[in-house]
């Protein structure tokens, strides 16, 4: 049996050896046992992506249960991959290409483009796997995946002719959500929707050939130039007599209709609303319930055409300023309004979105929501914590049409082909070429499908959909998904749609919703905020160890947590306390010490197995609850306190009588717990487990593979336990009264226990008071007739502490008085001053708050000083 730990654990001299051991040893591919399946895939990160904290964050979690379930004997696996990133990789390259070679994209054309994206990706896009390497993530490398892969690709193609051929995939000429930087067309989940300052600008819009008018009120000026009615409620009595006649539009002085219909609020505003059918999607509605024209006013650049006449070619925000200029220098701005809206934001680049009319493909929802609803809505998949479903139930009942076309020449290209010459179009899961009708050339559609299409389909793409391999039987439905709450609607919700319509079954049963990482001021982590914290940084300076540790404290499903530099200390300081508590046992070992328990066992050994065995049950109920920072907290105070703080201590003496019977039972038993805490701990911290693990040696077998532990009945000592835990409890007040009376650890003094717990308080357990409560001798008696002694009083004793024995009474005496003199001096000071009525006019009210929270101060304590003193003089 090795024996020997280094004196300090170092991260960096541990943590590539072991990643670089458990990966050649094929511990993180499924063993192929006949254990139940339990399968996780990876939420994909961006190829274009470093690690961050909300990574670290997720795939710890998804490391902690993959690992967890593997030593449960469950057939565990878990999916690693990558996304494609469409807009995101897009533009990194077109930026690289600007920089480096002054080129656009177009200067190189489609084909040769994507060659340099895909070089790109071979280059970078490993980049981020390594990163995940680096914290410790068992994913089944073998097994990895990309949303552009040749079978993610062909999963993408049959959905999209299954759907096509099924009607819910179609090419409309309709409203999208346009970003002008990107210049593309983006879904609703892709359109943030802060709150902005704005204005409402209020217009009259005169009646054909009369001075009659009505008042409009908008936020977008620059969109007038595109509408085609006026609307008014048709329960609206102030405008029966307009509703059929025509007001005039300023600046091109079209003359279009006052319609009525239901949209116009008779409470807002005027009751009047301007359409504008092809840069709203209300009015889009309207349009279509009308008829009305669409008239597109807006480049894809968010410039002005040539509908807007002189404004024409200026820019969004430009052009509203001139327009209203012009519109109050014409008399027809009414007033101008403040307000608070939500306005749209591409969820990439922050750039305001532009409802523009335009051809793009959609994905008709309200058939394939209702069977996604109903599957979460009976308990086949289950939220955790359920009160995040509420945000999914939302989406998918207020659901919209999902536009899946976008502007790009990066993702998987639209399978449409058309031809030039007949009109013929046709979509298809292989290339079309020629023309079944004519025999002419056939073009593909130049769009690409939203990112998210193809990360819907991970669960089972990934798993040789459309294929029926043995990894898609075997392991789907996958089991858990950890996710953040921030895309359930980007992502959660299309992926369980996808797998109910297209394998007939749940992508996975339970959805775990984790929150975001904050910095520790509660701020989100941000670029322009720069309060980014890199975890690679992190695992660099304090192991990655550390860092999961610190992600998993006190985190709870779907709450957002706060990082700081000092609970990463903390947590390396709770490695290095392992650590050397390893030390200290393996130092203390024989050669063939095994982790075994033999059958007479001392009261503290008991003790120890029973809050282990406790330890073990609470903690796979936590785990199995996805409770893991519950279980994390458990875990931490049984290493802490039972373990480091308690038991080693207890069980010294015995650890050093060699060659005596119960130096050997002492050394079974804490080779036992030691190494069952490792198993416990091994999900959490999977490298300095690791590595005591091998040290200790009790296996041939890795600890990765280990079995977990499991709650075992005969280890049930509670009333053995309750026992010890009074005994403990006397030790710890004994501690912090001494403590406070500033007793030096070496003073010995007698010490006299009165207690009704004799199971407790014995002459056996007598020597744990001498070693660890600075007992000179104990006396087990029915009272105390010493006065003077110090009293400390348990809930299951009376310990008692001669005065005379632990300090010079008169010296302490003498102390305390010069001491309560010096408060008293500091009292009469700060009143002194605080009386000063020409201080407290002048002083600023931080210094005068300062000097009452002093005299605060000294006044408790000068009346702990007086407690101290009477303890004294009893």
């Amino acid at each position: 049996m090795a024996k020997e730990l280094e004196k300090q654990y170092n991260p960096h001299g541990t943590e590539d050896r072991i990643y670089e051991m458990w990966e050649n040893g094929g511990y993180f591919t499924p063993s192929g046992k006949k254990g139940k399946p339990y399968s996780i895939v990876i939420p994909p990160p961006n190829v274009t992506g470093q690690l961050h904290m909300g990574h670290a964050l997720d795939d710890t979690l998804q490391d902690i249960l993959i690992r967890y379930k593997r030593m449960n004997g469950f057939d565990a696996l878990w999916v690693p991959g990558t996304d494609h990133a469409g807009i995101a990789t897009q533009i990194k390259v077109e930026e690289m290409l600007r920089k480096e070679e002054n080129l656009t994209r177009y200067d190189l054309g489609r084909e040769k483009f994507l060659e340099r994206v895909w070089a790109w990706k071979e280059m970078y896009g490993n980049r981020i796997i390594n990163q995940l390497k680096k914290l410790g993530c068992s994913c089944d490398w073998t097994r990895e995946r990309f949303t552009m892969d040749e079978g993610c690709s062909k999963a993408v193609k049959e959905v999209f002719v299954n759907l096509y051929d099924k009607g819910l995939i179609y090419r409309g000429h309709r409203i999208a959500n346009w970003c002008p930087r990107c210049k593309t067309a983006l879904s609703d989940a892709e359109v943030d929707n802060p709150e902005q300052n704005g204005f409402y600008w209020h217009i009259k819009y005169f009646v054909k050939d009369s001075d009659e008018y009505v008042v409009v009120a908008t936020t977008r000026p620059e969109t007038l130039f595109g509408d085609t009615a006026v609307a008014v409620n048709p329960e609206d009595d102030r405008y029966k007599a307009l509703v059929g006649k025509c007001v005039v539009v300023p600046f091109v002085n079209r003359e279009i209709p006052i319609i009525t219909d239901e949209y116009a609020d008779i409470e807002k505003g005027t009751g009047c609303v301007k359409i504008t059918p092809a840069h709203d999607p209300n009015d889009f509605l309207v349009g279509q319930r009308h008829d009305l024209e669409q008239i597109n006013v807006m480049n894809d650049d968010a410039t002005l055409n040539e509908i807007a006449v002189h404004f024409c070619g200026m820019d969004r925000y430009e052009a509203r300023k001139k327009i209203v200029e012009e519109l109050e220098e014409m008399g027809v701005l009414v007033k101008v309004e403040p307000t608070v809206h939500n306005v749209g934001e591409c969820y990439r680049c922050g750039t305001t979105v532009e409802p523009l009319i335009s051809d793009q493909w959609f994905v008709k929802m309200e058939p394939l929501a209702k069977p996604a609803i109903d599957i979460v809505r009976d308990g086949t998949i289950k939220f955790i914590p359920e009160n995040q479903s509420k945000k999914y139930f939302n989406w998918m009942e207020n659901i919209h049409d999902w536009c899946i076309s976008r502007q790009l020449w990066w993702g998987h290209r639209i399978p449409a082909y058309y031809c030039d010459t007949c009109g013929y179009m046709e979509v298809s899961k292989t290339d079309v070429e020629v023309c079944p009708k004519c025999g002419k050339p056939m073009r593909q559609d130049e769009d690409v499908l939203d990112t998210w299409f193809s990360s819907a389909l991970w669960p089972f793409s990934t798993l040789g959909w459309p294929e029926q391999t043995e990894d898609l039987e075997k392991y789907y439905p996958t089991s858990t998904l950890v996710t953040g709450y921030d895309i359930i609607t980007f992502w959660v919700s299309r992926m369980i749609f996808s797998g109910v319509e297209h394998t007939g079954k749940e992508p996975f049963d339970t959805v775990l919703i984790h929150g975001l990482v904050r910095d520790e001021l509660g701020r989100k982590m941000s670029k322009s905020l720069g309060n980014g914290v890199d975890p690679l940084e992190v695992i660099d300076k304090y192991g990655a160890d550390a860092l999961r540790f610190t992600l998993i404290t006190g985190n709870s499903p779907g709450n957002d947590m706060r990082y700081s530099d000092k609970k990463v200390e903390a947590s390396r300081a709770f490695a290095n306390k392992i650590w050397n508590a390893a030390r200290f046992v393996l130092l203390n070992l024989d050669d063939d010490t095994k982790a075994e328990i033999p059958e007479k066992l001392e009261l503290e050994d008991k003790w120890i197995l029973s809050h282990l065995n406790t330890t073990i049950k609470e903690m796979t109920s936590n785990l199995d609850k996805f409770e893991l920072g519950v279980a994390a907290k458990k875990l931490y105070d049984f290493i802490w306190d039972y373990f480091c703080d308690w038991y080693i201590e207890l069980v010294k003496p015995r650890l050093f009588a060699k060659g005596t019977e119960t130096n050997k039972t002492a050394q079974q038993v804490i080779t036992y717990v030691l190494s069952n805490t490792l198993k416990l701990l091994h999900p959490y911290m999977p490298y300095i487990s690791e590595e005591i693990w091998q040290t200790l040696a009790i296996s041939e077998n890795p600890l990765i593979i280990a079995d977990w532990p499991l709650y075992d009945e005969k280890f049930d000592f509670a009333s053995d336990a309750a026992n010890l835990d009074k005994v403990i409890d006397a030790i710890g007040a004994i501690r912090l009264r001494r403590a406070e009376m500033n007793v030096p650890p070496s003073k010995k003094a007698k010490l006299i226990i009165v207690s009704d717990y004799k199971e407790s308080f014995n002459t056996s357990t007598a020597v744990f008071f001498e070693k660890l409560a600075g007992a000179s001798e104990v006396v087990l008696a029915d009272g105390c007739d010493d006065d003077t002694a110090v009293s400390i009083v348990t809930d299951s004793a009376k310990l008692f502490i001669p005065m005379a024995e632990i300090i010079d009474i008169e010296k302490e005496k003498a102390r305390l008085e010069k001491e309560k003199s010096t408060t008293i001096s500091e009292i009469e000071r700060v009143n002194k001053k605080l009386s000063n009525n020409e201080f407290v006019a002048k002083a600023p009210a931080a210094v005068i708050d300062g000097e009452k929270a002093k005299l605060e101060k000294y006044t408790q304590m000068l009346a702990n000083i007086e407690e101290a003193i009477a303890k004294l003089l009893k």
